[in-house]
């Protein structure tokens, strides 16, 4: 009989031991097509928007779903100081759990994890929303998701050049430097404007928990798709506001955008479209060679469920994980206190 106290575990090197024995580029790749899937039974799921403890400092967040059978969760902080403290500004763990027991079946660091199903969340909606054809995108902010977010357009859509741009030139250098031999063509850039030149992709990726102006109306013309991951929390926008009233706007999930993406610049009752919906087919996405796509990004629980599964499934093939004692399991259901009074008994 399975000992169903025992999870698997994966630490943070055993999944840059798993990530690095399929390689970044697989990895992302398959993220898009598990997100994708649960995307398409959407209604499957419960939703919420995530549960946030707000500070002067950051952000702690708890992001739950469940489609019945498994239920997921995602512990994720948002902390912009961080890097000035030489710490991460993101750091997470995740949880999956069979709904017929409440047991759980996995517990795994998400900090990697979440960089890589972010970068694969961007790109698969870009797929569905890019100009045909596209292949140089502009990355405004190149921080810690920038190198994540090239390869996974690389990959998914076809992206053969990316131009670099960030307040901070050390930042564009080490994604020089980190990308170098990926087979993209990479342009360090001195302005986002620069960066922007001929791109048919821009993505707007900066850390400072403000509602700053990255890109302004008059920089943004026609028949681009924007990837806005920034802005995911209340009072941290990317876009000037002009640049949403031009563009039609995909989100994840609304009651959590119109909170803390780009969108929480409009008003309660513009017009969104979910993504959902266009990969479907029950919603159109780019419909016109001018029209502007915004991709509004602020990350959703759904798409780290399917992360958790995909991980989940790679472990029955592959050694990246360690057995943790998790779960108390007495001998008689009911005698949990007896559990200690053995172990006692034993220790003696």
């Amino acid at each position: 009989m399975e000992n169903l106290n025992i999870v698997p575990f994966v630490s943070v090197d055993n999944m840059m031991k798993l990530v690095l024995h399929l390689g970044p580029e697989r990895v992302m790749t398959d993220l898009a097509g598990y997100i994708e899937a649960d995307f398409r039974r959407w209604q499957s799921f419960d939703k919420t928007p995530r549960v946030a403890s707000h500070s002067e400092v950051g952000v702690i967040e708890l992001m739950p779903t469940s489609d019945g059978e498994m239920y997921g969760f995602k512990y994720v902080n948002g902390h912009p100081k961080n890097t000035k403290e030489g710490l991460q500004t993101v750091t997470a763990f995740g949880l999956l759990a069979e709904v017929n027991t409440g047991y759980p079946i996995l517990l795994t660091e998400m900090t990697i994890l979440t960089a890589l199903r972010t970068a694969a969340m961007s790109a698969l909606a870009a797929r569905h929303l890019a100009p045909k054809g596209a292949t140089v995108m502009a990355m405004i902010g190149n921080g810690a998701q920038a190198e994540f977010q090239a390869l996974a357009f690389k990959a998914i859509c076809g992206v053969n050049e990316v131009r670099l741009y960030d307040i901070d030139p050390a930042a564009t250098a080490k994604c020089v430097r980190n990308l170098a031999g990926s087979g993209l063509a990479l342009t360090a850039c001195k302005t986002a404007e620069e960066a922007m030149e001929g791109a048919g992709i821009i993505t707007t990726c900066t850390a400072d928990k403000q509602c700053a102006t990255i890109l302004t109306d008059n920089m943004v013309g026609t028949g681009v798709h924007i990837n806005a991951v920034g802005g995911d929390c209340p009072g941290k926008t990317e876009l000037h506001r002009d640049i949403l009233l031009r563009s039609s706007i995909f989100v994840e999930y609304p009651p959590q955008t119109r909170i803390e993406g780009e969108i929480q610049q409009l008003d309660p009752d513009h017009p969104v479209t979910e993504l959902w919906q266009v990969i479907t087919g029950a919603a159109t996405g780019r419909s016109d060679p001018r029209q502007i796509t915004l991709f509004d990004s602020v990350g959703f629980a759904i798409e780290d469920f399917s992360a958790l599964r995909y991980i989940h499934d790679q472990l029955k093939a592959l050694p990246y994980s360690e057995p943790l004692d998790m779960i108390a399991d007495p001998d008689d259901p009911r005698d949990l206190y007896g559990m200690l009074l053995r172990a006692k008994a034993k220790a003696a």
